[in-house]
């Protein structure tokens, strides 16, 4: 089974948009995907129950911020979206269901001093430390074009890990997740710049372990 946490201690970094998108990518792949969603708010819970019966299957299971609990067998393909805040005992928890780690972090102030520390810490932890989880950074949100765009990525720099993708701000994903739906669910035409956005991110998460 291969794990994959989406984590970020700040609130609205993106993390339900990543982890949503992703497990819909495994589940147009045809592997048997399952969301887990241990943020109280169940964002992803939520748009689970939205959507539509004809497209690939994303399931969940019992699990919460009180139960981390392993999916059931046969599960090929874990995504887990995590609370704001995670640390402690519950990040330790959740990394023994994870074999990567990714963290979505936006182009403000707020979100790269909130997300240093927590990447300091999310280093120390044994799972990562010992190799057993891998860690990358996206940058969510992202106008290239701008002066924050400049300093996320001179905040990147001051860690050595993979820089997966600096993901636009577009409305495409809202409009998909309204309709319970993923990039991967679009008609190529709507989401194909988005799509060539994530190929670095399909081709880590599609690394051999």
């Amino acid at each position: 089974m291969k794990g994959f946490l989406v984590a970020n201690p700040k609130g609205g970094s993106g993390k339900s948009t990543l982890a949503t998108n992703l497990a819909g990518y495994f589940a147009s792949r045809g592997h048997e995907v399952m969301l887990g969603d241990i943020d109280r708010q169940l964002s992803s819970r939520e748009w689970l129950a939205t959507r539509p019966f004809e497209l690939p299957t994303i399931d969940t299971w019992a699990i919460g911020p009180d139960n981390i609990a392993r999916p059931p067998k046969g599960t090929s393909h874990v995504v887990l979206d995590t609370p704001a805040g995670l640390n402690g005992k519950l990040l330790d928890k959740v990394l023994k269901l994870s074999t990567r780690v990714i963290v979505p972090v936006q182009p403000s102030m707020f979100d790269m001093r909130a997300t240093r520390h927590f990447l300091e810490a999310l280093l120390d932890e044994k799972a990562v430390r010992k190799g057993r989880a891998d860690v990358a950074v996206i940058g969510m949100r992202v106008d290239a074009r701008t002066r924050a765009a400049a300093e996320l990525e001179r905040f990147f720099a001051g860690f050595d890990l993979p820089v997966l993708a600096y993901l636009r701000d577009t409305q495409v994903y809202v409009q998909a997740a309204a309709a319970g739906m993923t990039l991967f669910d679009l008609p190529r035409s709507r989401a194909e710049r988005d799509i060539e956005q994530w190929q670095a991110i399909i081709e880590w998460v599609e690394r051999p372990l």
